[in-house]
C-alpha cells in the first residue's frame, strides 16, 4: 500500500529471472529492488487511466477535495515515463475534453527536470484552470513500515539496519541545484531524521549556491526528526508536506521500531515546525491514507489513534485554526496557488464545501461531520441530495 515494498510469488520470481545468485531472493522486494519484477507487470490501459481519472476526481469532491498535488506513480524502482505518459494521456486527455472536475498541480521526476522546464517554457506553469505544472520530485528514502526510512540510529526491531538511502547524494544535489536554477520547485521525499537533515543540507547548499529567491523547496512526510531540525525548516523557508493520517498507523507500530523515548521526542512535530515559523502543508499521501481533509484536521488537533483513550504527543498538537490553515491557504501557498485558491478571497477561485455541522468544537469532539456539497469556481461540482 505505501508504494515502497512489494511480495513477489515464485512464477514471479522466475519470470523476473531472479536465480539463487540474486542476493537475497526472498520475493519481499523493497523499493528499488522492485525494478526485478515491476516490468513483468501489466500496465493498465489508457481507457482505464482515464476512468480512474475520473472516478477519483468525483470521489474526492465527495470528500470536499476541490485541489490536489499529483506526485505521480514514479516510485523508485519504476520507470520515470509513468508520470509523462499520464501526463500526455489522461490529463491532456481530460483538460480537452471537459473532464477535469478538480484543480491539480502535477510533479514530475526529478531525473526528467530539464523535460519539465521545456515544457513550462512552452504552455507557462498554468496549462489551464485545472492543470498546473508544479515541478519535480525525488525520493532519498523508503519507509517506517518497510524499515526502509532513513535514520540516524539503527531500528529497534532490526538492529542491523538504519534504512535505505535511494538516491546518490551528489546526483541529487546536482539536479536539484539544475531544477532550482531553472525555476521550478522542487520536492523530496524524506520519512526519518536522517533523510530530512541531508535534504536540508542539499537544499542549503543549493540556495546559497543559486541566490536568493522564493523556491519554497519541499519535503514530503518530515514524520520523524533529530533535535533541531525542526527549527531548520522555518530559517530554510522550507516546506514541511505531512501527512497526519501517517500518525494513526504509526503510533501503533512506531514504539516497536524506535523504542518510546526516540520516537516521542521526534515524531510528527507539527506544533514544533509550526513554531519554528516553517510552512506547514496537509495532505493525505491517498491511496496510502484516505482522502478526507476532516478526518485530517480532527488527527492533526486530538491525535488519538484507534483504540487509544490519549493523544500521542499531545505536546505536538494543533489548535483548530492551525490545522485548519494547514489544509487550506498553507497547502496553497505549498504549491504556489495562493493567490488562486487556499482562502475565500476577492479575486481567487470560489472553491469551497457545506459541512453538514455548525460547530467545529462539536466535530472535534464527536467526528461526525460530512460534506453536503462541493463548488468549484463558484458552480455545485457535487451534493450529497444527488447520491442515489
Amino acid at each position: 500500500m505505501d508504494g515502497h515494498m512489494g511480495l513477489a510469488n515464485s512464477l514471479a520470481i522466475k519470470m523476473a529471472g531472479i536465480t539463487r545468485e540474486t542476493k537475497d531472493p526472498t520475493g519481499f522486494l523493497v523499493d528499488a529492488a522492485r525494478q526485478l519484477i515491476l516490468p513483468s507487470i501489466p500496465e493498465p490501459t489508457i481507457d482505464e487511466r482515464r476512468e480512474a481519472l475520473v472516478k477519483a476526481s468525483y470521489y474526492a469532491l465527495t470528500k470536499g477535495v476541490t485541489t490536489v498535488v499529483d506526485m505521480g506513480r514514479y516510485v523508485p524502482g519504476s520507470s520515470s515515463e509513468l508520470p509523462w505518459q499520464d501526463f500526455t494521456d489522461v490529463y491532456n486527455w481530460a483538460n480537452a475534453s471537459g473532464n477535469m472536475m478538480i484543480r491539480v498541480c502535477l510533479f514530475f521526476p526529478l531525473e526528467t527536470w530539464s523535460r519539465v522546464s521545456d515544457l513550462v517554457q512552452t504552455t507557462g506553469r498554468m496549462v489551464s484552470k485545472w492543470l498546473y505544472l508544479s515541478g519535480v520530485k525525488a525520493f532519498l528514502d523508503g519507509a517506517l513500515g518497510s524499515n526502509s526510512a532513513l535514520f540516524y540510529e539503527p531500528y529497534a526491531d532490526n538492529p542491523e539496519s538504519s534504512g535505505f538511502q535511494v538516491m546518490d547524494l551528489d546526483n541529487l544535489l546536482d539536479m536539484t541545484a539544475l531544477s532550482d536554477k531553472s525555476g521550478l520547485q522542487v520536492s523530496i521525499h524524506a520519512i526519518d531524521d536522517k533523510a530530512n537533515d541531508l535534504i536540508l543540507d542539499v537544499y542549503d547548499s543549493v540556495a546559497s549556491e543559486n541566490g536568493e529567491r522564493d523556491r519554497r523547496f519541499r519535503i514530503e512526510h518530515t514524520q520523524h526528526l533529530a533535535p533541531g531540525s525542526a527549527a531548520r525548516f522555518g530559517k530554510q523557508d522550507v516546506v514541511a508536506s505531512v501527512q497526519p493520517m501517517h500518525l494513526l498507523d504509526d503510533a501503533i507500530s512506531v514504539e516497536r521500531k524506535l523504542r518510546k523515548q526516540r520516537a516521542e521526542h521526534g515524531s510528527y512535530l507539527f506544533h514544533s515546525l509550526l513554531t519554528s515559523h516553517s510552512l506547514l502543508a496537509f495532505g493525505c499521501d491517498w491511496p496510502v491514507t484516505h482522502i478526507d481533509p476532516l478526518n485530517i484536521i480532527r488527527t492533526a488537533v486530538k491525535r488519538v489513534p484507534p483504540m487509544w483513550e490519549t493523544s500521542w504527543i499531545p505536546s505536538e498538537s494543533l489548535s483548530l485554526n492551525d490545522a485548519l490553515d494547514a489544509h487550506t491557504i498553507s497547502a496553497a501557498r505549498a504549491c504556489f496557488l495562493d493567490k488562486e485558491i487556499g482562502s475565500v478571497s476577492p479575486g481567487k477561485w470560489a472553491d469551497f464545501v457545506v459541512l453538514s455541522t455548525n460547530s467545529w468544537e462539536k466535530f472535534i469532539a464527536e467526528a461526525f461531520a460530512s460534506v453536503e456539497a462541493t463548488y468549484v469556481g463558484g458552480i455545485q461540482a457535487y451534493s450529497s441530495k444527488n447520491v442515489v
